[in-house]
């Protein structure tokens, strides 16, 4: 069987990636392992002997939280994974070790809460996970549809590569995708390699018999414009590659995918790019 795996501080904002990673499960079934690193400490705990950090206590809380939450997983198991190190290291052994499709993380965003662990490690999370991952803000209204997707579609070989695990989530959901054409010069050869990478993810998307739109934006900042468009349509996620386009807009603000974890209001699902398709014909 499939699994989950929700990086836990055992804080508001960890529960709260909780409630969205047992949504997913119940489409995809899957099991969800929490995972909960030694040595870290979150006073916004739920829970709060969990400060003192003994073994007990936080078995006692996992023990707590499957027993609150356990209903809810209507066909998958609920585990729990003690670990010791950095927490970024660790949750991305675990996922590694465990097969992981998927590792959910709870994020505050940039403002602030930087000392609560999950809040602070999430695009670390992003970044050292071997599979993809769903960043999910704490005061992201839950909701059991995924109705819309936005899909980004740049210059860069990568921006392809999310397609597949994204459409993926998108029939179990029966979801709507938008691909989202970004245009960050007036040069005609970069622009002609997005219209062209745009048309492959539409032959890709009408054989795979999924629902779309195509939209196209000029954008200064890809980042901003990505962000925007899918507040405007109301979007439930958004489909980002750890490597994209690097823009002079955005190159003081940091990766793409790390601006898109920090800012956006709207879960991110992050997708490492694999090396293999610079290799292959007719990119």
């Amino acid at each position: 069987m499939k699994q989950i795996i929700v990086a836990t501080d055992f804080s508001k904002c960890s529960l709260h990636a909780l409630e969205y990673a047992i949504n997913l499960a119940n489409k995809i079934k899957a099991n969800i392992l929490l995972v909960w690193v030694d040595n870290t400490r979150s006073d916004e705990s739920v829970f709060p002997d969990i400060a003192s950090g003994s073994r007990k206590e936080i078995i006692e809380s996992f023990d707590e939280i499957i027993e609150k939450y356990g209903s809810q997983l209507l066909e998958g198991e609920f585990n729990y994974k003690i670990r010791k190190g950095k927490v970024h290291i660790e949750v991305a052994n675990q996922a590694k070790y465990s097969d992981a499709m998927l590792v959910i993380a709870g994020t505050h965003g940039v403002t602030g809460f930087e000392e609560f662990w999950i809040g602070s490690n999430a695009y670390r999370i992003v970044t050292y996970a071997p599979c993809p991952v769903i960043t999910v803000r704490t005061n992201y209204k839950l909701s059991d549809k995924l109705s819309k997707i936005v899909v980004p579609i740049d210059s860069s070989l990568e921006t392809r590569q999310k397609l597949t695990f994204t459409t993926k989530i998108a029939k179990y959901f029966d979801s709507e995708m938008h691909i989202l054409s970004l245009y960050s010069t007036t040069i005609k050869a970069v622009r002609h390699k997005v219209d062209n990478y745009t048309l492959q993810v539409k032959k890709y998307l009408e054989e795979e018999n999924v629902k779309f739109v195509i939209e196209k934006v000029d954008a200064d900042n890809i980042t901003n414009s990505t962000i925007n468009y899918a507040k405007e349509i109301n979007a439930d996620v958004i489909a980002v590659m750890t490597e994209q386009e690097m823009t002079t807009a955005n190159l003081f603000l940091g990766a793409y995918a790390q601006q898109m974890v920090n800012h956006s209001p709207i879960p991110v699902l992050s997708v490492h790019a694999k090396e293999y398709i610079r290799i292959q014909p007719g990119n």
